[in-house]
């Protein structure tokens, strides 16, 4: 099995989308190296689910896939976000998989928490962060999960105190 991040925008499609579906295919996907990692993926792989340009960004949840990289039909859609008029149906540029919900965590995982644990500093969302379908380690997809689990960590930068509360209401 193999771990990997995903992301998307809550508002577009959030992990609570993905909950009410159940089950829901990964388009929209424009960038050659995150298609490579689409096109990768195994059945039962699990996925750390990022919510982008939210705040705060982070991990919310998980998935997990079921259904390997096929071609994603939205590139040949004129009226799609994500039409490209370079991909047909003959010549797919694009493709995509389908996840299943497995859980939404009971607490955001910030990027800003994830920056500041050392065991994570070369996980490709701190070294390569605009990559919208990145490789996890073992390690890592287990890390997050247990401090989805547990209150964060006080975190400091210079120039500023740490938070006062964490009074973040649970998911």
């Amino acid at each position: 099995m193999k771990y990997w991040l995903m992301k998307s925008e809550p508002e577009v499609f959030g992990i609570e989308h993905l909950r009410r579906k159940g089950v829901s295919s990964w388009d929209g996907v424009r960038n050659y190296q995150a298609r490579n990692n689409l096109m990768a993926m195994q059945l039962g792989d699990r996925a750390l689910f990022y919510h982008s340009n939210a705040t705060p960004t982070g991990v919310a949840g998980e998935a997990e896939v079921v259904k390997l990289a096929y071609p994603d039909h939205t590139a040949w859609d004129t009226s799609s976000d994500y039409y490209d008029a370079k991909s047909t149906a003959e010549k797919p540029r694009w493709m995509m998989v389908d996840v299943r919900f497995v859980a939404v965590y009971p607490r955001i995982v910030t990027l800003e928490e994830i920056r500041a644990t050392p065991a994570l500093a070369a996980m490709v969302l701190v070294t390569n962060s605009r990559l919208s379908v990145q490789p996890v380690t073992p390690a890592e997809f287990a890390l997050i999960n247990r401090m989805a689990t547990t209150a964060p960590a006080a975190t400091t930068r210079p120039g500023r105190s740490a938070p006062r509360s964490s009074s973040r209401r649970s998911r």
